[in-house]
């Protein structure tokens, strides 16, 4: 008989499995579920065979009597309780009479409730679907954990493979006779907006650059891309890629807020002249970049608001001489934005007199901090990307 439905089952069916070596017991159970149409039932008279039957049968709830030959009915319901497809399946015992200390025995060995065989169809049935709906309940709620848990792991995969798909746009490091460049970026658990790169406008111009767009997701990630994409390929028309100020300019007029889901971004945009040892730039509501520079530390302040918030904006390019062997590092907030276990925030002028000392030594900068922060957040995971480009003069 084709099993019905009931609303609560939503998608799982009612079936009664009934381990009784008396044919006669079968018999009867099966005539008292009869008339109930949302109710499968399915009869084994041989417990040797009782749990490969309800493996296969995959049963809402199991009927079985205590008193069997070849097999104890106890340990009948330890097999069941041991055996992975029926651990959790409601169990009810049938016996004889009402034994306490076999009733005491059955529910300490998992059986889920006790009953006097034959009980009255009303009551048989009641408590058939009592269980059936509390189990059917469960298996709906497993049923979605597991869509849920596998629907997170495609999503977790797909933003892998974003996040591979960025991090495979990042500049390779830069190596000349003017200027060499290191970097490193750490994606958080979440698909984030930092982005960088460098490139040589023309041979006595050195762009340099590192912008993070608000909010995580895929889009301030493609939003990230698209800027990087446009200053990489020099594609602001009517503005000097050596002139950050027209640069900035030019930005803040293509991507404004309304019309990029209202997501902005901060950017540091340097230009760097090796003839002159001078640094053109420009900071868009960016961290200060540092400049190590004749035995001080110079913050390369911002100069206007993050790009696109405000229409028609103009920015301003300063400039800095650059001495020899001087240093300088462009970041993101999340190298200093770190969460302490007490939970209070590290501070940006912390971070400053954490890193001031490094610049004097000849040694890996990034990765120093790098370590010195997951140590600071007590998790090799951080909260946020950390990104920072290191250009040595």
């Amino acid at each position: 008989m084709a099993a019905i439905s009931t609303p609560f089952t939503d998608g799982f069916s009612i079936k009664v499995l009934l381990i009784d070596d008396q044919t006669i017991v079968g018999e009867t159970v099966r005539r008292m579920l009869a008339g109930e149409p949302d109710i499968e039932f399915r009869f084994c008279s041989d417990p040797a065979a009782a749990i490969d039957v309800a493996n296969d049968f995959k049963p809402t709830v199991i009927l079985q009597d205590l008193v069997m030959p070849d097999i104890d009915g106890l340990l009948l319901v330890k097999f069941f309780r041991a055996n992975s497809a029926t651990r959790e399946t409601p169990l009810v015992v049938l016996s004889s009479k009402e034994e306490p200390v076999i009733k005491a025995k059955a529910f300490a060995l998992g059986a889920n409730d006790y009953m006097v065989k034959l009980p009255d169809k009303l009551e048989i049935v009641a408590r058939i679907r009592y269980h059936s709906r509390g189990y059917i309940n469960l298996l709906e709620r497993n049923e979605a954990y597991h869509r849920l848990a596998e629907s997170q792991r495609e999503l977790a995969a797909e933003v892998n493979r974003a996040a591979r798909y960025v991090q495979s746009l990042l500049p390779a490091p830069l190596t000349s006779t003017h200027v060499s460049i290191g970097w490193k970026f750490v994606p958080s658990t979440q698909l984030g907006g930092d982005m960088f790169g460098y490139h040589w406008i023309d041979k006595k111009h050195l762009a340099i650059y590192l912008l993070d767009v608000s909010g995580h997701g895929v889009g301030s990630s493609l939003l990230a891309v698209s800027a990087a994409n446009v200053l990489a390929a020099q594609g602001l028309s009517g503005a000097d890629p050596r002139d950050p100020g027209q640069v900035m300019t030019k930005l803040n007029d293509m991507f404004q807020m309304d019309r990029q889901d209202g997501k902005y971004f901060t950017i540091w945009y340097g230009v760097y002249r090796p003839t002159g040892r001078t640094l053109a730039y420009c900071n868009a509501g960016h961290p200060p970049a540092l400049l190590y520079s004749g035995g001080t530390v110079h913050q390369l302040e911002a100069d206007g608001p993050a790009v696109g918030m405000m229409p028609e904006m103009p920015y301003d390019t300063r400039t800095i001489s650059v001495a020899e062997k001087a240093r300088l590092l462009v970041y993101s907030d999340g190298v200093f934005e770190i969460e302490k276990p007490d939970g209070q925030m590290w501070q940006y002028q912390d971070f400053v007199e954490q890193i001031t000392p490094h610049f004097t030594r000849d040694s890996d900068l990034i990765e120093l901090h790098l370590q010195f922060v997951r140590e600071l957040n007590n998790n090799q995971t951080l909260g946020d990307d950390f990104s920072m480009v290191e250009v040595r003069f």
